[in-house]
Order: C-alpha cells, then structure tokens, then sequence
C-alpha cells in the first residue's frame, strides 16, 4: 500500500480513533519512560499523531513545544480542533522535510506502515533529526528478519512492515544514537518499542533527508 493509501484509510478510523483513544493509557508509561531520558525540552514531534491529541497533551504537560504530523487529512482536521495552538502537518514523513532537530520525536504504531524500502531511510531521518541527547521512542514489528504484510484486523485495510530486531538496532548506532530501552511490551504479540538517544555531536552537524 502507497502512503495515499494508508490516508484513506485512517480517513475512514478518524472520528471512531479519537473517540477510542481520548482517555485511553495506551503506550503512556512508555512515553513517561522516554521522557525521563530527554534531559533538554524544547521542541518535540509526534509522528502519526493521530486525532485524539493524548501524546500530545502528555508532551506539552511536560514543557516541550510539540508538533505533530500524520498522512491522514482527517486525523489532522479532528487533532486542529482539539489543540488550535499546536502546528500540525499534513504530509507523509517518508517524504517531508524536517524544519528544524527536535529533543523528542515519538513514532508510535505510525512508521510500521511505510513500505519495507521506506523503513531505513526514514529511520535515518529521525535520528539525524535529533538534537544531540535528544531522545525518540519508535514501536515495530519484533521479527528477527525484515518481514511485511497487510491486514483489516483495524476494520480497513493496512500495511505494516519492519526491518527486523537485529538491523533496527545495528541502523540505530550507525545513525550516531545508543539504544536506552527495548521492550517486547504485548507478548505474545510481537510487538516492541524502543527508546533510542542521539550521542552528544557537534550542532552543526547537517541534516540529510
């Protein structure tokens, strides 16, 4: 499935999304987890941020300035509403360009859904995206080798991908950051997130997309 794909379908998950994760405690001791790592608080992306704004309203309590982006116009249309003093994007992170580093960056249950040749270079992105100890928590498929597929288990179809635990992790110190936390957190769901920081390099280190 292309991104445009995917946008349509979390076009039709939208308003039920919002309704299904407002209150919800889903992934949020993880967050609490990454945050206690990011030393410096500035400014913060969420990736994939969906229409509830929950991740959003966790990062702001927490002193960041937060963006956020997703694929789906209306995911972004419903999350406008609930935080019109946040700069939201509407763009696919495969292709957008970061404006500036961020001290945070979250990616949760988002990037799983690029293509398989999508994964390394946005992973790339990321990470030269960060500020130096600046921390991001991503969640992927936990497979030892890189693996693909598509579903409806969400109601409409989806795509998922991952490049596997052992080259997620070897990528991640290529890209100058140390991995601080890993967890198969749904088993026996093979479902992990991982807790990565930037190492302290020089600011003016360019940013290559």
């Amino acid at each position: 499935m292309n991104p445009n794909e995917i946008a349509r379908s979390y076009d039709t998950l939208a308003q039920s999304w919002r309704e299904l994760h407002n209150q919800s405690a889903y992934g949020i001791s993880q967050f609490e987890r990454a945050i206690k790592f990011a030393k410096n608080r500035s400014f913060a992306l969420d990736i994939g941020c969906g229409s509830s704004g929950r991740v959003i309203e966790l990062l702001i309590k927490h002193g960041f300035q937060v963006e956020g982006i997703d694929v789906s116009e209306k995911m972004i249309a419903l999350i406008r509403d609930v935080h019109p003093k946040v700069l939201f994007h509407h763009a696919d992170i495969s292709s957008w360009t970061l404006p500036r580093r961020y001290d945070f960056i979250s990616a949760w249950d988002s990037i799983w859904h690029l293509s398989l040749a999508e994964q390394e270079p946005v992973l790339r992105k990321i990470c030269e995206g960060l500020e130096p100890k600046g921390v991001v928590i991503f969640t992927m498929g936990g497979l030892d080798e890189p693996g693909e597929k598509a579903d409806s288990c969400m109601g409409p179809p989806c795509y998922y991908s991952t490049l596997g635990v052992p080259a997620t992790l070897e990528l991640l110190g290529r890209f100058g950051c140390v991995c601080r936390h890993f967890e198969y957190d749904q088993l026996p769901e093979k479902h992990v997130y991982i807790i990565a920081q930037k190492a302290a390099v020089h600011p003016e280190t360019p940013i290559n997309h």
